[in-house]
C-alpha cells in the first residue's frame, strides 16, 4: 500500500482542533490542490469562499445545526456550485443562450465536491484534519444573504480544517460498509432490507435488540430529524431559485 492510498484509508473526520493556526503556506497548498481537481470541460464550475470573518463563522455555527467547532476552526471553506460566471460570459458574447438547468447544477455540484475532496486529502497529507458540514445546504435564504450569492451560485459543501488534538488523532476511524453493499458489477442489484440490515449489523457490531434500538435511534437522528427536513426544504428553494420555477413534489 503506497502513501497516498494509506492516507485515504486512514483519513477520518476531525471535530476538535488544537488552538493553532494553519500556516499560510499550507493553506495555499490546500486551496491549490482544490483548484487542480478534475473538472467538467476544464470549466471549474465552482467557487470557494474562504470564511475568515469570525462573525460569519459564529453565524454558521447556528445555521449549520448548532455545531460550535465551526467557529473554532482556523480554516473554513464553503464550496459552491457556480454557473454564474460562465452564464454571464455567454450572455455577453453570444446572441442566444439558454438558462442553466438542473443538469448544469448537478455538473457544477460534481465539480465543487471533487474540489472539496482534493482539499480534504491535501490537508490530511499535511497533518491537518477536516470535517464536511453538509448543513451548509440548510437555511439557503440566510446563507445566500450571508455570502452575497447570485442566482446561479449554490453552496453544496462546507469543510472546516484544523490540526487535530491528540485525542482526535488516536480516536478509531468508524468502520465503513462492506464492499458488497456499495460495489456492483454491470447492473444495480437491489438489496432487501434484511440483506442491508446484515451489512449494517457487521459494520456497527450490533445484533438483535441492540441493532434494532440503534437503527430506530439512527432513523430519528438522521432521517426524521428537523435538520434533515430543513435541508430538503432549503434545497428545494435553491432549485426553484436556480430554475426560476416551482418544483412540485409527490406525496
Amino acid at each position: 500500500m503506497n502513501q497516498t492510498i494509506r492516507e485515504l484509508m486512514e483519513r477520518k473526520s476531525v471535530r476538535v482542533f488544537e488552538n493553532r493556526i494553519i500556516e499560510e503556506e499550507k493553506k495555499e497548498q490546500i486551496i491549490k490542490a482544490a483548484i487542480e481537481a478534475p473538472t467538467a470541460g476544464n470549466m471549474s464550475l465552482f467557487t470557494i469562499i474562504d470564511v475568515t470573518d469570525q462573525e460569519k463563522k459564529d453565524i454558521l455555527v447556528k445555521t449549520c445545526d448548532n455545531q460550535p467547532f465551526i467557529a473554532q476552526a482556523p480554516l473554513v471553506l464553503v464550496f459552491c456550485a457556480d454557473y454564474q460566471k460562465w452564464y454571464d460570459l455567454f450572455c455577453a458574447t453570444e446572441e442566444a443562450v439558454r438558462k442553466p438547468g438542473l443538469g448544469d447544477f448537478m455538473l457544477a455540484s460534481d465539480d465543487a465536491l471533487i474540489a472539496a475532496q482534493n482539499a480534504v486529502c491535501a490537508a490530511w497529507s499535511l497533518g491537518i484534519g477536516s470535517c464536511y458540514i453538509g448543513d451548509i445546504m440548510e437555511e439557503y435564504e440566510t446563507h445566500r444573504k450571508l455570502f452575497n450569492l447570485p442566482r446561479y451560485v449554490m453552496p453544496v459543501a462546507m469543510v472546516v480544517f484544523g490540526y487535530p488534538t491528540k485525542q482526535q488523532q488516536e480516536r478509531p476511524k468508524p468502520r465503513r460498509q462492506d464492499r458488497r453493499s456499495v460495489v456492483m458489477e454491470n447492473i444495480y442489484e437491489k438489496m432487501t432490507p434484511e440483506e442491508f440490515a446484515k451489512v449494517l449489523q457487521n459494520q456497527q457490531g450490533k445484533e438483535g435488540e441492540d441493532f434494532d434500538r440503534w437503527l430506530s435511534a439512527f432513523c430519528k437522528r438522521k432521517w426524521n430529524s428537523d435538520f434533515s427536513c430543513e435541508m430538503s426544504r432549503s434545497v428545494k428553494v435553491m432549485m426553484e431559485s436556480w430554475l426560476g420555477a416551482t418544483i412540485q413534489e409527490e406525496d
